[in-house]
């Protein structure tokens, strides 16, 4: 199966500077793991946000929307679980 691009939501740079060089590594190579696997995995659907999807690795969270149309993977968000409960 091909590989679906990855985009990045202009907040995404400052959200990663938060997680620290290591997270931050292991959080774009899951983006790409996720652009590679799209047709594979149940992606959970965001309630009140139908059109994103999230998908957790450790503490964080990664929001994303996919265009099956445009082969195309937006990642619009990637934030600490402690973020969202405020």
């Amino acid at each position: 199966m091909p590989w679906y691009r990855l985009t990045f939501q202009a907040g995404v740079v400052q959200d990663l500077a938060h997680a620290g060089l290591p997270m931050a590594q292991r959080l774009l190579e899951k983006t790409k793991w996720i652009a590679s696997n799209v047709e594979n995995l149940r992606h959970e659907v965001m309630p009140d946000l139908p059109e994103l999807h999230k998908y957790a690795v450790a503490d964080w969270r990664i929001f994303y929307a996919i265009h099956r149309n445009q082969g195309l993977v937006d990642i619009h968000a990637i934030i600490h679980r402690s973020a969202l409960k405020r």
